[in-house]
């Protein structure tokens, strides 16, 4: 994009073009029901509905969807996924629990306790070494392109025990690319084998959430965690490791 104007601190100027990253909103649907329009980069859609339906728990498994579209509308896209019948109930469930109005006070006492809901507890223990995650670490901007390109998307990567990346995907928001890696391992098949997840955020609790749900076994993240991730980490026994940097990380206890 043209129109920039670098400025040093000598006062020097001098205009220059520079590639902004991509966003655009992105309604999602499941058996016909508009369910939650994101803000994401128009890229890898398909793993996004894939992993935000398994994050938000509308799916068990990559076989409870029979169908997936995207479709490019004037503005953005629609995503429109077909889920198994039995997952109907459970879809409206969730959708009335979105849409309620949360001004009367029993609807928002049911909406917190939605928030909220108890976090399976996660089957693998980590039991991997602060070197694995470091390599990861280090490794990470090599599977950025777009951050490098653009220098304003996250990432999130699948890394094996010893710490090679073994997948990774982009977003502008952090949530978004978790749910894109979430989605690509739903579709490929493939589990966390005693790997864990890197992600160039800080630790939120919703990332907790996500990384509980999907069986993940360990968190890293490049910032640091809130004190509901912390909670919630302890609660679904899933292991954090926070503040990664080339020298030091923090390894939360458990």
């Amino acid at each position: 994009m043209r129109g920039f104007e670098r400025i040093d601190p000598s006062g020097k100027h001098e205009t220059v073009d520079r590639l902004l990253a991509q966003e655009v909103p992105v309604a999602l649907e499941f058996n016909g029901i508009g369910y939650a329009t994101l803000m994401a980069t128009p890229a890898d859609l398909e793993d996004l509905a894939r992993g935000f339906a398994l994050s938000e728990r509308l799916i068990d498994r990559a076989g409870d969807i029979l169908d997936l579209e995207v479709h490019p509308v004037e503005g953005g896209f629609i995503v429109r996924t077909t889920l198994v019948a039995h997952l109907s109930d459970r879809l409206f469930e969730r959708v009335r629990h979105r849409t309620t109005d949360s001004s009367c006070g029993l609807c928002g006492i049911e909406n917190i306790e939605q928030a909220m809901r108890p976090l399976p507890r996660v089957a693998e223990r980590w039991s991997g070494s602060a070197d694995a995650v470091f390599a990861a670490a280090a490794a990470l901007s090599v599977h950025q392109p777009l951050n490098r390109a653009t220098g304003g998307v996250h990432a999130a990567a699948q890394c094996a025990l010893d710490g090679t990346i073994l997948a990774a995907r982009e977003d502008v928001g952090r949530h978004n690319a978790f749910d894109k890696l979430i989605g690509a391992m739903l579709h490929a098949g493939a589990g966390w084998d005693g790997g864990f997840a890197l992600l160039s955020s800080r630790c939120s609790y919703e990332l907790v959430e996500k990384a509980a749900i999907s069986g993940c076994p360990m968190l890293a993240t490049i910032s640091a965690p809130t004190d509901l991730a912390l909670r919630r980490a302890r609660e679904a026994g899933l292991t954090l490791h926070v503040l990664v940097r080339p020298d030091a990380l923090l390894a939360a206890r458990v």
